[in-house]
């Protein structure tokens, strides 16, 4: 298994994300299901001791009930919540991502869950022998669950990069002061500021794709053109410091008008891509 992913965008871009190992993937495992365990006998006690209230079919139907429920339940909602992180891979470092390098939402959560049951590692995965087998097999260590839901387990802690510094460009601050970001999505945010946070980790034709693709997407929304002599990451940057200093705020945006033409900056105050 590979250190890094060799996954190529529908634009034709290598990516350059971090595997993560099979073992600390299995370690990751291994808590989440002993968390599972904790939750499944509290349960069955529970019902145990209320097993006189209700009759045997109730108790069979409610047990089976808690039990897809902690199983296939608990992983879609901390993996869904969290975009990819469930109690395992969170003590670990591991995320969830899509082949894209962007974050999981309720289907591929779901997906992966289904197949983890049914195919990776109980129903019929042999206690995890399919999941081993596949991730073995996979050059980036993905198991059934991760093919049927198109996403891949990377690794944040490796050592852990410093995050962005989202600093304002001076000249572009009256333009973002009047730009509306009130349909911007939370999760294409949180793209954008994992683009900008492993920036330096990707080469630079990766960096250029990812970035532009991700800017168009957020000139979109916004509802603006995006510059043409404006490098992508430029304006993400300048969209995400104006967000952020407008929560920290507490005040929504007038009006946008159409941006300026961004000019470069004086050499003595330096704006280099984040690193």
């Amino acid at each position: 298994m590979q250190e890094e992913s060799d996954l190529v965008t529908g634009e034709a871009v290598v990516l350059d994300l971090r595997v993560a190992k099979l073992a600390s993937r299995g370690v990751a495992m291994l808590i989440d299901v002993l968390v599972q365990a904790v939750v499944l006998l509290f349960a069955l006690v529970v019902l145990l001791l209320t097993a006189g209230s209700f009759d045997s079919s109730l108790t069979v139907a409610l047990l089976l009930t808690v039990f897809v429920l902690v199983v296939i339940g608990y992983p879609v909602l901390f993996e869904t919540l969290s975009r990819g992180r469930s109690l395992g891979k969170l003590a670990l470092g591991l995320r969830v991502v899509r082949l894209d390098g962007g974050p999981i939402r309720f289907r591929h959560a779901l997906t992966r869950a289904l197949a983890g049951f049914f195919v990776d590692f109980w129903a019929l995965g042999f206690f995890g022998a399919v999941a081993l087998i596949v991730s073995l097999t996979s050059s980036n260590g993905r198991r059934v669950g991760d093919y049927l839901a198109g996403t891949l387990v990377i690794r944040e802690r490796v050592p852990e990069p410093r995050q962005p510094v989202l600093q304002m460009p001076p000249w572009l601050a009256p333009w973002a002061a009047r730009l509306d970001l009130s349909q911007v999505p939370d999760e294409l945010a949180l793209a954008a500021r994992q683009f900008l946070g492993r920036y330096h980790q990707l080469r630079p034709e990766a960096a250029h794709a990812l970035g532009y693709g991700l800017a168009q997407q957020m000139a979109a929304a916004i509802g603006v053109g995006l510059p043409a002599d404006m490098p992508p990451w430029i304006f993400l940057t300048t969209v995400l410091a104006e967000r952020r200093n407008r929560a920290q705020a507490g005040h929504f945006p007038p009006h946008p008008e159409p941006p300026p033409v961004p000019r470069v900056p004086p050499s003595d105050n330096p704006f280099t891509p984040p690193s």
